[in-house]
């Protein structure tokens, strides 16, 4: 129980009305701050006594107490933000939030093994294409105008190394595409809707589709060794083979630029509908607007309040009377009430500032990513394949070979390889910078609330940079991926319950524009693809799927 108020009327002293009165002028500019509601309370105490003071603050709080409990539940939210992250740090993104990881098949193994010999072929296999092959082309065309036989076999033994090469990793690509294409398959299969869903579905079309390239590849690779090995035994069918090279080579190339085409215009679609969203900080101008008032309309209460708490002293001093105390408890309670909405309402503003910036970077950068994409595709897909089946095409047109007698199929050929190579090249080495950030600054892609992890050494860095064969995992994608989540999520995933339901929709309408909507999670509603965004249990899926959707490809 609280202590009883004496009613007493006992007169308080003018020494001491005035002392607070003078003291009070220092504190009525500016806002009020904890250190001024300190002060206030103290004046408040030496007026009107101790235990008047104490039942006046114990008033004050049971008054208070529905108004206090609203930061309270803030305060547990955010202290529940780091614990979904643990949780996630310790998942390392992978499904361990669904349960214990399981056994891995002796499918999912062999498609291990075989995808990282062939990311161990592929650098030796870019320099075929992109150096031995154009130099092969030259040497024969050279042989073949001087009619030097000796310089003609060499040339035809190295092209069938290279052509080998080529085949070997191409058809290995095609086991493993095939390979996870069925995995994938099975995992729609699996989950009918949502984003596992989707992001298992894209994933099959895109390896089903790799695999069929890469046999029809592997069997022009194959006809290229069959055209080397005649020219090398000197058959007299070798402008056979020669033509049937040259037609399987344009059938190759016209079939990856086509895919790199379809690409391009997948890329330039989503680019325009990220475009059309508009700026975050100006879509929702007319919100923060809204909470920046509030905020200041909160400052303005308090001040009131305080003031009107002065008055009643004033009025104490001046008119001394039975119940005063009464009157200045009641005051110091509104004082106190309104000074505790300020933090929560400039918290408010505050927190959707940074959430609008932060909607803001993310569809700048999912904007960049796709020029990437199309620019990176352009260059590898649209023009560099082309230009290698025009080679083949002219050597189909001359029959004989356009490589032995016309300088124009290897020039084109030379052309064509330089860009894919060149797009190659680019790739890798943005990927090895990425493992090496990975490593090395770990801190550059982790987002507030996250426990970075420990930044390893240069040289551990600069070896894992070079383990070409692994992805990356903790990167800028990623983060921005999760990022993007965090905003787009429901009330009922831990970090994101204090987004307003204007910024979340904004997110949300990001989350469509990146093919990650209703549709494509095979949803019927918006309102079960609201309840997906909503469901804790999915955010590991969801965060994979945005990153998905974020790539340049």
């Amino acid at each position: 129980m609280s202590t009883p108020v004496h009613r007493t009327p006992t007169r308080p002293s003018v020494a001491t009305l005035t002392s607070v009165k003078q003291r009070r002028e220092g504190s009525r500019t500016g806002s009020p701050s904890a250190n001024s509601a300190e002060h206030a309370f103290l004046r408040f105490q030496s007026s009107v006594g101790n235990r008047a003071a104490t039942a006046a603050v114990q008033r004050a709080r049971s008054t208070t107490a529905e108004q206090a409990a609203e930061p309270a539940g803030t305060t547990t939210e955010q202290a529940a933000e780091p614990v979904g992250t643990t949780t996630e740090q310790a998942a390392g993104g992978g499904g361990a939030a669904d349960g214990a990881p399981q056994r891995k098949s002796y499918r999912d193994r062999i498609n291990a093994l075989l995808d990282r010999f062939k990311k161990n072929l592929e650098p030796a296999d870019n320099a075929v294409k992109g150096g031995q092959t154009p130099t092969n082309a030259a040497l024969t065309h050279q042989a073949g105008a001087t009619a030097d036989g000796a310089l003609k076999n060499d040339a035809a033994i190295s092209g069938t190394s290279a052509a080998g090469w080529n085949l070997l990793t191409e058809a290995t690509g095609v086991v493993v595409s095939g390979m996870d294409a069925y995995k994938n398959w099975k995992d729609t299969k699996q989950n009918e809707s949502g984003a596992k869903h989707h992001t298992a579905k894209r994933k099959a079309k895109v390896k089903a589709t790799d695999a069929g390239v890469g046999a029809v590849s592997s069997g022009s690779y194959g006809a290229a060794i069959a055209k080397e090995a005649t020219k090398v035994q000197g058959a007299a069918n070798a402008a056979t083979a020669a033509e049937a090279s040259g037609a399987l080579s344009a059938v190759t190339g016209v079939a990856k630029g086509v895919r790199a085409l379809i690409r391009v215009g997948g890329a330039a679609k989503k680019y325009k509908e990220l475009q059309s969203l508009g700026d975050a900080k100006k879509v929702n101008a007319d919100l923060l607007v809204r909470l920046d008032q509030e905020a200041h309309m909160a400052v303005f209460r308090a001040n009131t309040a305080q003031a009107e708490m002065y008055a009643r002293l004033d009025a104490a001093a001046a008119h001394p009377h039975e119940g005063w105390q009464e009157g200045v408890e009641e005051a110091y309670a509104r004082f106190e009430r309104e000074y505790r909405s300020i933090k929560p309402a400039d918290e408010a503003y505050k927190r959707a500032q940074k959430e609008a910036a932060d909607l803001s970077e993310v569809r700048k950068y999912a904007m960049t990513k796709q020029k990437f994409k199309m620019g990176k595709e352009t260059m590898g897909g649209v023009v560099g394949e082309p230009a290698k089946a025009a080679a083949g095409v002219l050597t189909l047109v001359t029959a004989t070979g356009a490589m032995a007698s016309n300088p124009a199929g290897w020039i084109l050929a030379a052309i064509g390889a330089g860009f894919v190579l060149g797009t190659t090249s680019y790739k890798a080495g943005r990927a090895a910078t990425k493992r090496y950030n990975e490593k090395r600054h770990p801190d550059r892609y982790t987002l507030e609330g996250e426990t970075p992890d420990n930044a390893a050494p240069r040289t551990e860095s600069l070896s894992h940079a070079l383990k070409f064969w692994k992805k990356v995992s903790k990167g800028e994608r990623q983060a921005m991926a999760r990022k993007i989540y965090g905003l787009a999520a429901g009330p009922d995933v831990p970090g994101s319950g204090s987004t307003t339901p204007e910024l979340r929709q904004s997110a949300r309408q990001l989350l469509i524009a990146l093919k990650a909507g209703p549709d494509q999670h095979n949803l019927n509603t918006v309102e079960e693809w609201e309840l997906t965004l909503n469901d804790p249990a999915k955010r590991d899926a969801w965060i994979a799927e945005i990153a998905e959707q974020l790539a340049s490809g």
